[in-house]
């Protein structure tokens, strides 16, 4: 006997969620499943807040930062919410829809007891929907994991960073502290 899960739209994800079917289930729509997310614990929930403040520093007018809202990938029904996304700042336009790949500048995701999601089937929804640059903070190494060049669902490239700084790859005048987002 065959076991076929039923994979959902983003269409059918929002109608969901129109309905109340979701209301106060914390999910996201991730490759077409609707996945139940880790809930966040003091670490997480300090490291993401400050570096969102910090990213708001530096970059100014040049992007909005987004902390744990909806982004909308239709190519792989997908509609996660990553800790942090910086996005072109659209204003007004983003009550019509949540930023698409084509507006994400840089997306990151805090990781303690989420790691192993947040390195696989996050890594290559975010890839697929051709976001050129995720980092993933590893709440328990202390490191920050730097995954660019998206070829055919893959980050080609993923480097491990514990200090110095880092410059997006939208923002090439932008210096983040590496130290300044572990500390």
């Amino acid at each position: 006997m065959t076991v076929t899960t039923a994979k959902w739209s983003v269409e059918d994800y929002h109608h969901m969620i129109e309905t109340g079917l979701l209301d106060d289930r914390p999910v996201e729509l991730l490759n077409g499943e609707i996945i139940e997310m880790t809930p966040e614990r003091e670490p997480h929930a300090f490291y993401s807040r400050t570096s969102a403040k910090y990213l708001e520093v530096l970059l100014g007018e040049q992007a909005e930062v987004l902390q744990g809202k909806p982004i909308t990938m239709p190519s792989n029904n997908s509609e996660p919410q990553p800790d942090i996304a910086v996005v072109q700042p659209l204003g007004r336009e983003y009550l019509q829809h949540h930023p698409y790949p084509e507006n994400i500048f840089l997306l990151i995701e805090f990781s303690h007891s989420s790691l192993k999601k947040d390195l696989d089937p996050k890594a290559k929804a975010y890839a697929a929907a051709g976001i050129a640059e995720y980092w993933v903070v590893n709440l328990r190494t202390m490191e920050l994991i730097v995954m660019r060049d998206p070829v055919e669902g893959e980050y080609r490239s993923q480097v491990t960073w514990r200090e110095d700084t880092i410059n997006p790859l939208a923002f090439a005048d932008v210096s983040v502290s590496v130290n300044r987002m572990l500390s």
